[in-house]
């Protein structure tokens, strides 16, 4: 398979990254131009894209590479990072999530060109107010380190919101996910080349933690959306 020119994107963070989406409910996204990293290189894309646990499926990284597709042309490869069911302490440098997502990204480097790093992550640190409080500080710590070491500081970084459903998940188990959310738009404000989008209107599947399948391809194309724009304020 030839990897001229692809241009690929990061993705990164939990389970809502990887996608929890039933498989067969909406269209398959299938494109010749859309490819995903997996060991051995780049292949045809397909879901579950970040197989990070059996029942992985539909995610918001698919309807992402079309909207891209569909108004750069050339081709885009995912390079899927998440992990289900994971907070920010298990993210930190030098970490083993840390180091798989370096180790990744690293042999994407080697045929394609990193233009943008997706994030969804902070249902596992709205468990707690302590958590919810250090997650602006632990994100920056971690993506800071992260995009230096591969030359990626000034690479568009999109984040998404935590589902308002969260707050009824296992009777209020991750009740601070507002703190995470507002933690996120100050990470949009302050961080330069950082967009946040909204997951208004999205709705969950029945265990009222994970976005269902229209919902994902709803948000992927939301982060799309958000990451022209930040394309198209970044100086060349």
């Amino acid at each position: 398979m030839s990897t001229a020119a692809i241009q690929s994107f990061l993705m990164l963070g939990q389970s809502n990254m990887a996608g929890r989406g039933d498989l067969g409910v909406v269209p398959d996204i299938v494109h010749p131009d859309i490819l995903m990293l997996r060991d051995h290189g780049w292949v045809p894309m397909r879901e579950p894209i970040n197989p990070d646990r059996p029942f992985a499926g539909v995610g918001l990284a698919a309807s992402f590479a079309e909207e891209f597709v569909k108004a750069d042309g050339g081709r885009v490869g995912l390079i899927p990072c998440a992990d289900g069911g994971t907070c920010l302490d298990q993210w930190a440098v030098g970490g083993a999530l840390y180091n798989q997502a370096l180790r990744r990204a690293r042999q994407a480097q080697q045929d394609s060109h990193i233009v943008g790093i997706l994030w969804h992550q902070g249902e596992n640190d709205s468990h707690s107010q302590a958590d919810a409080d250090a997650y602006e500080e632990k994100f920056t710590c971690i993506m800071d380190s992260l995009t230096q070491k591969l030359g990626l500081t000034g690479v568009p970084l999109v984040l998404g919101e935590i589902g308002e459903f969260a707050g009824q998940y296992q009777n209020g188990r991750c009740r601070f996910f507002p703190l995470v959310n507002a933690a996120l738009y100050r990470l949009a404000q302050r961080r330069p080349h950082c967009a946040i989008v909204s997951a208004a209107d999205l709705t969950s599947r029945d265990d009222l933690i994970h976005f269902d399948s229209p919902s994902c391809r709803t948000f992927g194309r939301r982060y799309f959306a958000a990451y022209q724009r930040l394309r198209a304020a970044t100086p060349c």
